[in-house]
């Protein structure tokens, strides 16, 4: 077995109204127990807005703390889920229904040092 990352491409703008967003959560809720069951679950969360970020960066022998997200871009990481696949078919199956429940787009990528079993 191997851990993948599954991420979740959030849009900048306006969240979803209440209601829609209610229905998201429940759909994730159950997502969340179908990884549960099948032994995949590792871990996942949702994340705050880049606005609550702070970077810390190296530079010239010191480290520097800034507010802020480090890029800005159209979309920003909203949450994570890691799950424990077989193979990337399998990583990939979790991926398409992470993207069913949340309705946004989910960049799937396993973790480096780790063989398929």
């Amino acid at each position: 077995m191997r851990n993948y990352l599954l991420s979740v491409m959030q849009p900048e703008g306006e969240a979803p109204a209440p209601e829609a967003l209610a229905e998201i959560m429940r759909d994730l809720e159950v997502f969340h127990q179908e990884l549960r069951a099948a032994g995949a679950w590792v871990f996942a969360g949702g994340l705050h807005a880049p606005s609550t970020a702070t970077v810390v960066r190296p530079k010239g022998g010191d480290v520097l703390v800034t507010d802020g997200p480090y890029t800005e871009g159209k979309e920003y990481l909203g949450g994570i889920c890691i799950v424990r696949a077989p193979d990337l078919d399998a990583a990939l199956e979790w991926g398409r229904r992470a993207a069913r429940a949340s309705t946004l787009p989910i960049e799937v990528r396993p973790f480096q040092g780790e063989a398929e079993s």
